[in-house]
Parts: C-alpha cells; sequence; structure tokens
C-alpha cells in the first residue's frame, strides 16, 4: 500500500462545489487536496454558461459576502450582466450574467493554482477509506492511497453517470468525460444511501448559420453591475443575447416522435428537474401553450458556440436537427454539439447535518450536485459550506450553520437537510419566508462578519465592509436628525423640485418613503453628503420597506424562541409518549438540533411539537 500523500482535507471534484471548498480550507489554513478527473476541466460550465438569476444571484453574493470565489470570478470574466425583475421589489431584483465558458473556467483554475495550501491533481477516486465510523482517506484508480481527516465530496453529476441521446446511451459524465462508477459502489459499502436524479442539456448551434434579423435582441444593461464587493469593474464589454421561440411545427415534430424519446420510453430511470424541464417535457405538460421562449446566448467572446436555453432534450440528433430548424431565425441551424441527458447518482441529503456532514461518518462532508441540488450557484454556496465546516472541525472550533433569517444559504442548506428532496433541488425567492432581510444589496451587511469569524475575510474585505456599515449609519442619522418643517419657504422649494408639499414636520430619512423621492434628489435640494450608488440603494431600501422590514424582524424573533429550544441528541423518541408514529420515524431519522427544525420536518405536526416541547422542559429539569 502506498501513500502517496497526507492532507488534512480532500476534496473530490474541482466543480463550483470543489473549488468552492478547496479554496475555503485552504485559505483558513488546512492542507488541502482538491481531485478532478481532468485539469482542464476545473469549474466547467457543462449546462448554461451564466450566473445568477432570481435567488441564485443572491446566493453569489452571500458567498462572496463569506470570502468565495464566485462572485470574484464571475465579474472577471462573464460578457453580459442584467439585473432581472427590476420592477419588482428589491426582495426578488437578482443579478444575472453570462460568462466566458471557457475564461470563466481557466481563471478559476488560475487562482486555484496559486493558493497556497491547496494542491491540485488530476485522478480518479474509487474508493472512500473510513476506519472506526471516521474518515481516513481515498484510494484512486491506480492503487495510490491519500490520507486525511476530512472529505468533502463534490462529484457533481459523475457518479454513475449516463449519458442518453435517444435511444443511445453510455457511461460518462458531461460533454465527453469520464463518470466515477466504483465510486458510487464504494459510498453504498460505507453506509451512504444514494438516489438516483437526472438532468439534460440542449443544442450548442453553429452562430453563423443563425439569422438573428427574425429574433429579438437582447442586450446587457448600460449601467455596470458587479457579484462582488471586492469587484472595481466600472466598464465591461458587453454581448447581446437573442430572444426567439418555439411554434406549432417544432411542437408537432416532438408530439409525433414522442414514443422516441427517452422520458416516454423508460430509458431514463432519474426523477428530472421540475423547474428546467426537457422541452418535450413542456410540449406534454403544457399541451395549451402555442410557443415556448428560447433565448440564444454566446458562450464566449472566442467561440461560434450559442447556448439555446429553454430547449434542453434528450430526443435523437435526427429529431433534434427537425424541430430546431423550425425556430425563427433557425431555419439553418447547424448543431455543433446534440443536447442530451445526463442520469447520476447523489446522496440523500437527510443524512447530512445541517453542517454538511454525514451524521454516521465523522468527517465527510458533502456538497453541490452530489447532494440533489441542480444549478452551479446552489453547489458553491453549498461547497463553500462544506470546505468552511470541514476547517472547522480540523481546527476543534463550532461549524458555520446559516440560519434562514440570515442567509438563503440557510434557507438551501435547511430544506435538504430538513426535508430532503425527491428532484433536483433549485433555489427560489419563493423559498425564503424572510426575503425582504435577505436582498442581494445587503448580503455584506448580513455576512461579511461571519466570513471574517471562520478566517475567510480578509483586511481589504473587512475595512470595506466596516466603511460602508458606518456610511449608511452615519447617513441614516444625518437624515433622521434633520427635519423640515412645512413653512411656505420650504413647500415653495419642494415644488420648484417636483416635489409634494409636506403639511407636518418630517425629517429627511422619512421623506425617502414619498414616491419619486430618492437620496440624490434630496441630496441635491438639502445639501446631503455625496455617497456612493451603493450606500444610497442600501439607504433607500432601509427607508421605504422600514415597516416591511420590522414585522420580519418580528418574526425572525418569535421562531428565534424554537430555533434556540436546542434538542439532546441522545433523545429517544421512542420514549417520549403520544408522539405519533410517524413523527417518531421522522424525528429519529433527521435528529433536528433544534425545535425549530424540528417544526419544519414534513409529517412532524403542531400537536407533536408541543409534546415535545413539554418533554424538553421535563428532560431540562432531570438533567440540571
Amino acid at each position: 500500500m502506498f501513500i502517496a500523500g497526507d492532507y488534512d482535507v480532500i476534496v473530490v471534484g474541482a466543480g463550483h462545489a470543489g473549488v468552492e471548498a478547496g479554496l475555503a480550507a485552504a485559505r483558513i489554513g488546512c492542507r488541502t487536496l482538491l481531485t478532478t478527473l481532468n485539469m482542464d476541466n476545473i469549474a466547467m460550465m457543462p449546462c448554461n454558461p451564466s450566473v445568477g438569476g432570481p435567488a441564485k444571484g443572491h446566493l453569489v453574493r452571500e458567498l462572496d459576502a463569506l470570502g468565495g470565489e464566485m462572485g470574484v470570478n464571475a465579474d472577471k470574466t462573464c460578457i453580459q450582466f442584467r439585473m432581472l425583475n427590476t420592477s419588482k421589489g428589491p426582495a426578488v431584483q437578482a443579478l444575472r450574467a453570462q460568462a466566458d465558458k471557457k475564461t470563466y473556467q481557466f481563471s478559476m483554475k488560475e487562482t486555484c493554482e496559486n493558493q497556497d495550501n491547496l494542491d491540485i491533481k488530476q485522478l480518479l477516486v474509487e474508493k472512500i477509506l473510513v476506519e472506526n465510523e471516521k474518515i481516513a482517506g481515498v484510494q484512486i484508480e491506480t492503487g495510490e492511497i491519500y490520507t486525511c481527516q476530512c472529505i468533502v465530496l463534490a462529484s457533481g453529476t459523475y457518479l454513475r453517470g449516463r449519458v442518453i441521446i435517444g435511444e443511445k446511451t453510455y457511461e460518462g459524465g458531461p460533454i465527453g468525460q469520464r463518470a466515477a462508477v466504483a465510486l458510487s459502489q464504494s459510498l453504498q459499502k460505507i453506509g451512504v444511501k444514494l438516489m438516483r436524479f437526472k438532468t439534460g442539456t440542449p443544442a450548442r448551434v453553429d452562430k453563423r448559420t443563425l439569422d438573428f434579423s427574425k429574433m429579438q435582441i437582447q442586450p446587457g444593461d448600460s449601467e455596470v453591475h458587479n457579484f462582488s464587493f471586492l469587484s472595481n469593474e466600472h466598464t465591461r464589454e458587453q454581448v447581446p443575447c437573442w430572444l426567439t421561440y418555439t411554434n406549432e411545427k417544432t411542437h408537432k415534430i416532438l408530439r409525433d416522435n414522442i414514443d422516441r424519446a427517452p422520458m416516454a420510453n423508460g430509458i431514463i430511470e432519474g426523477v428530472g428537474p421540475r423547474y428546467c424541464p426537457s422541452i418535450e417535457t413542456k410540449i406534454i405538460r403544457f399541451p395549451d401553450k402555442d410557443k415556448h421562449q428560447l433565448f440564444i446566448e454566446p458562450e464566449g467572446l472566442h467561440t461560434n458556440e450559442m447556448y439555446v436555453q429553454g430547449m434542453s432534450t434528450s430526443m435523437p440528433v435526427d429529431i433534434q436537427f427537425e424541430f430546431l430548424k423550425t425556430i425563427p431565425g433557425m431555419e439553418n441551424v447547424k448543431i455543433m454539439r446534440p443536447g442530451y441527458a445526463i442520469e447520476y447518482d447523489c446522496l440523500d441529503p437527510l443524512q447530512l447535518k445541517p453542517s454538511l456532514e454525514h451524521k454516521y461518518i465523522e468527517g465527510f462532508f458533502s456538497a453541490g450536485q452530489a447532494n440533489g441540488t441542480s444549478g452551479y450557484e446552489e453547489a458553491a454556496a453549498q461547497g463553500l459550506i462544506a470546505g468552511i465546516n470541514a476547517a472547522m472541525k480540523i481546527r476543534g472550533r463550532e461549524s458555520l450553520i446559516l440560519k434562514r433569517s440570515e442567509a438563503y444559504i440557510g434557507v438551501l442548506i435547511d430544506d435538504l437537510v430538513t426535508k430532503g428532496t425527491q428532484e433536483p433541488y433549485r433555489m427560489m425567492t419563493s423559498r425564503a419566508e424572510y426575503r425582504l432581510l435577505l436582498r442581494q444589496d445587503n448580503a455584506d451587511m448580513r455576512l461579511t462578519e461571519k466570513g471574517r469569524q471562520v478566517g475567510l475575510v480578509n483586511d481589504e474585505r473587512y475595512s470595506r465592509y466596516l466603511a460602508k456599515k458606518d456610511k449608511i449609519n452615519e447617513i441614516k442619522i444625518l437624515m433622521q436628525g434633520k427635519k423640515i418643517n412645512p413653512s411656505r419657504e420650504i413647500n415653495d422649494l419642494l415644488r420648484k423640485n417636483d416635489m409634494e408639499e409636506i403639511r407636518a414636520s418630517i425629517n429627511l430619512y422619512d421623506m425617502l418613503k414619498r414616491k419619486n423621492i430618492g437620496y440624490k434628489e434630496l441630496e441635491e435640494v438639502f445639501n446631503l453628503p455625496h455617497i456612493n450608488d451603493e450606500v444610497i440603494k442600501q439607504i433607500e431600501t432601509d427607508a421605504v420597506y422600514e415597516g416591511y422590514i420590522s414585522k420580519q424582524e418580528e418574526q425572525v424573533s418569535r421562531m428565534e424562541k424554537l430555533e434556540n429550544k436546542k434538542i439532546p441528541p441522545d433523545i429517544d423518541y421512542m420514549k417520549i409518549a403520544n408522539l405519533r408514529e410517524e413523527a417518531v420515524e421522522k424525528l429519529n431519522k433527521i435528529k433536528p438540533l433544534s425545535l425549530g427544525q424540528a417544526g419544519r420536518i414534513s409529517g412532524v405536526s403542531p400537536a407533536d411539537i408541543s409534546i415535545l416541547l413539554i418533554y424538553l422542559e421535563q428532560y431540562s429539569r432531570r438533567n440540571d
């Protein structure tokens, strides 16, 4: 037995979860090994080369505030930025960017290669080594062993991956990569429960064969946006995307050939994503819709490949050709890569603690699509938390567990480990009950201190955060203390500047709650200090939604009482009288950390929580 190396943390897989986990553990000071099937595919984007979007943009902002890398890398390498949902409230506004696919992955590869404490190796891990229910290391396909104290599994869609195009299937990962077959078997042998999921991707088509005059241009925003709170990008080359639609001809071809669809003829076994269905699924699920929108998006500045968003498919290639040619602007289309589906193994996340460590295998963490999620952003967020907590475990420190009231990342992980998932999980704003508190603009205010505490927020980031925080507080105090009275002079001044008259005394902060009045208007009229747009956005949002924010903070305060009622890990729910059988089963399986978490378990009723609360009070008295 050849021991090829000894590490604190080994990360299996170098996709979006893996790179965040590896960088986090290394930056905190752990000797870390990041393994990948292919050195050229680190942080690869096998599906849409984009970052952000509704709820997903919130995740990117949050992991950036904690000291993660995705936001920084996106700002350096993306080629179009758009702020979505600008006509709606700030809780659901989100940044989305189109990435240069290759530049993104090569930039992230460079970052990883130059990170202290981080080694990167092209290896195929075949076995997870466990001794006395503790992680001991990994064995790779050529027989070498690497020892460690903690592992972060970030295997993406590679675990026993099977690619499906029409009637053709073969073992493999995304875009022609190898699959990790033996690793699935190893996980099952050490007691890990696996599920079988499916995802898919559309065809990539040749830009030169498209007629954009028949499509609607979708340009980026003229205002420059950034994901990272550290970025200083003020100008950026942007390229357009294009909008077109399917039609009845497209739908007829799909309906006429539905018997050849792997989802219909039994070839596909895994469960696919509900919120990103294939085009053939859309035709069946929405028979009354006469068209579906498609976005034609560039894969980069130096390629002719275009991504047909909205048309994920696993139909045979001849059918793909046939229905693509019915799309306006794609009559002469040439396919560069066909669409395909991929099935893969993933963990049942109910086996995990909120720290993302396995409940019964000490030192075994899991993150990303390996936990049953979909999306680069969900993966990166979990990878960051898993990497942090692996490092915290090695250093003998408390795990970082974000609450639902603190971050979308907290909602994501709590949903997974408390409720589980029966399909690829996607983050959405509707999943967050406190979303007005969890806006993308205040992610740094919510989470930078936590990133600092675990050792990921450097001095530069921290000083910027403190400066912004101090400026927000300074301007709020200034505006709240500056009152104006309803005099003729003041009302003349307001009318002159297209503002409504006032009939009672009001401070300038409350003036922001009035329609069509922002900080810049007040700055000009009342000689307020000039401040940057980021601080203005924060102040205006806090002022306008002050009442709603206060209500949500009250809700959080009430819920905190349940979250603070901790449940001892050795509780035997079988011994609690009057608990329903289903509740006993679920509570024993999930082992919630608090009464709040117990209340979110499907199958545990309010009556069960009341019984559990009484039992915990008695338990506490007995053990005082």
